[in-house]
């Protein structure tokens, strides 16, 4: 899959050595949370696009970029100061994840964006919360969505 990318992010993937620093913004999303929870992988807080996102500790393994697997990375989460577990704790389903690629010295621009990750088989003890990031497989979708009987296309028979 491609993606597009700005002139100088792609500078940087294709030099032997960059001063530039890419980072992952995770925003956790759930209609029982007021406010969405946003966090970097830097260890400062970074402002992008307005929003601010809080350096906090995660641990994330990406998905393969492939066609043919469904998409299924897995996230771990620092529990460091309950605030995280006390709003799963009021979730009745899945967060909503978002993950955005930055660089560092353009945080407006996002490089490269993973929307509609859900979070399941979460799970949490005193030191971490962790959980599975999924994507809805269609591939498993009947098709043609519909079938050709008489009820729904009565002008073919």
């Amino acid at each position: 899959m491609s993606r597009n990318l700005s002139l100088s992010a792609i500078n940087a993937i294709n030099s032997e050595e960059t001063d530039e620093v890419f980072l992952i913004l995770l925003t956790i999303s759930h209609a029982s949370l007021a406010t969405p929870i946003r966090v970097t992988s830097d260890n400062v807080d970074t402002v992008s696009r307005g929003n601010l996102f809080v350096a906090y500790p995660f641990e994330l393994s990406l998905p393969e970029d492939s066609e043919t697997l469904s998409a299924r990375a897995s996230l771990k989460i620092d529990n460091v100061d309950r605030s995280i577990i006390a709003s799963i704790r009021n979730m009745n389903n899945s967060p909503d994840i978002l993950m955005e690629i930055i660089r560092a010295a353009s945080p407006d621009i996002v490089e490269a964006s993973f929307p509609d990750f859900k979070m399941t088989n979460i799970s949490y003890d005193a030191l971490t919360v962790s959980g599975d990031l999924t994507i809805e497989d269609f591939t498993a979708e009947p098709y043609p969505a519909d079938r050709f009987a008489p009820a729904y296309f009565p002008s073919l028979f």
